[in-house]
């Protein structure tokens, strides 16, 4: 069928045609204008899907966990510097008790170990020879003196009797011989007697000191004295104040004399004076203090050393002689002195060095000049002043130049008792929920 123009009014066909075409050309349009759209918006959607993935799978930024270490601020002190030496300790007095005459011990009128007193009678020696003694010495003595007063009486009477020519000077000196003659004899049978009378006495054996006496060393019956018999029958020990031998080193000497330091003596223009301290078997301090009473003015060649002697208070006999002790002298005191713990000090090739925790809480490895040593501290000669802080415990995880958490003593000891209280209270709680959970069940 044909096509009839009246079909389309008031157009052509080529109009028509054009028409068709242009709304085809809109439509393409259209559509490729939407998918790019929908490109775009993809691209912007994945964008920010990769970006929250990245924000939330990245590595989270972790706390660094600062060591923890133990400091202790430098102070200053007066420290008494002391040499330490070995020590044997003796009586003050050691008296033996000997027979000084001969015979057979009788009697015992002591105690063994126990303390008696000067003049006191310890042992009777059998005395009835040296009585007999005494007594003939006596009449020796009676004897003399009565041929003394008979020559006396015959002087008197010639005496006048030759001023009268009546007696010749023969009788006279006669007479005067006779007279000095008698009196020698009168003396020297006082000496007899007295030495009788001591020999006597000797049989009474008594202390020459106080202080504790030994075990007796002769028994009753035995045959003693200075002859054949023994002589020794006990030992009398003075320890009220005992005596202290100890051998010092030259070079301790020398510096004590640096210090100007008289052992034994005071200074009035030092404030302080030398004593002595002793330390016992049991690692006690004894109580007392002493003093040197007495320093050897040489040195021994082959030691290097020269003797000294302390004198040391024993009131309750504490010290027993021939026991070994620690002695501790004092040499020096340091007047405002730093002086640190032992174990805050490190020692490598390079020397002593410590760790000085600065204001920022970084560690400094700071060398310094050490000095004598003093119960487990030492004192610093350089390197350190007042105020500073150094590490005393966990330096061994440390360089120079770390960042740490310094904490006191106090501070880590508090931290611990919360730690150990904050554990007790979940104990309890724990405990108190089973027992519930307990009590349910049933």
């Amino acid at each position: 069928m044909g096509v009839n123009s009246s079909t389309f009014p008031n157009k052509s066909t080529e109009e028509v045609i054009n028409k068709n075409r242009h709304t085809e050309d809109s439509n393409g349009y259209d559509g490729g204008h939407k998918k790019r759209n929908f490109i775009i918006a993809g691209i912007v959607l994945l964008a920010i899907v990769a970006v929250i993935l990245y924000i939330w799978m990245r590595p989270k930024p972790q706390n660094v966990v600062l060591p923890t270490v133990e400091v202790e601020e430098v102070s200053t002190d007066n420290v008494n510097i002391y040499g330490e030496y070995v020590g044997r300790i003796r009586a003050q007095q050691f008296v033996e008790v000997h027979a000084r005459v001969e015979g057979y011990l009788e009697k015992m009128l002591f105690k063994e170990g126990s303390y008696i007193k000067k003049g006191q009678t310890l042992f009777v020696i059998d005395p009835r020879l040296y009585k007999a003694h005494v007594e003939k010495a006596r009449a020796q003595l009676n004897k003399a003196r009565a041929q003394l007063n008979k020559a006396k009486r015959d002087l008197d009477r010639i005496t006048p009797l030759h001023a009268l020519n009546a007696a010749s000077q023969l009788d006279l000196d006669n007479a005067t011989a006779a007279y000095e003659s008698a009196k020698a004899e009168a003396t020297v049978a006082e000496a007899d007697l007295t030495q009788a009378e001591l020999t006597l006495g000797y049989t009474q054996v008594t202390s020459p000191i106080s202080g504790y006496i030994s075990e007796r060393v002769a028994d009753i019956g035995t045959l003693v004295g200075p002859g054949g018999g023994k002589s020794l029958l006990a030992t009398v020990v003075k320890s009220d104040t005992v005596r202290v031998d100890f051998s010092m080193t030259a070079l301790d000497y020398l510096r004590s004399k640096e210090r100007n330091v008289n052992l034994g003596g005071s200074d009035p223009d030092r404030k302080w004076d030398s004593f002595v301290k002793i330390t016992l078997a049991d690692g006690s301090v004894y109580p007392y203090q002493g003093q040197v009473d007495f320093a050897d003015p040489q040195v021994d060649p082959k030691t290097g050393t020269f003797s000294v002697r302390a004198e040391m208070p024993n009131p309750d006999r504490s010290l027993l002689p021939g026991e070994f002790t620690k002695v501790k002298v004092l040499l020096d005191v340091r007047e405002n002195a730093v002086e640190i713990p032992d174990k805050a000090i490190v020692i490598d090739k390079g020397g002593a060095y410590v760790y000085v925790v600065r204001p920022d809480s970084v560690v400094e490895k700071r060398f310094i000049e050490t000095g004598p040593q003093t119960d487990n501290k030492t004192i610093i000669e350089r390197g350190l002043a007042k105020g500073e802080k150094i590490v005393v415990e966990g330096y061994h995880k440390l360089s120079h130049g770390m960042k740490v958490n310094p904490v006191t003593a106090a501070q880590e000891k508090n931290g611990a008792e919360e730690v150990n209280a904050s554990a007790k209270d979940k104990g309890d709680v724990d405990a108190k929920d089973k027992g519930k959970e307990g009590a349910d069940e049933a």
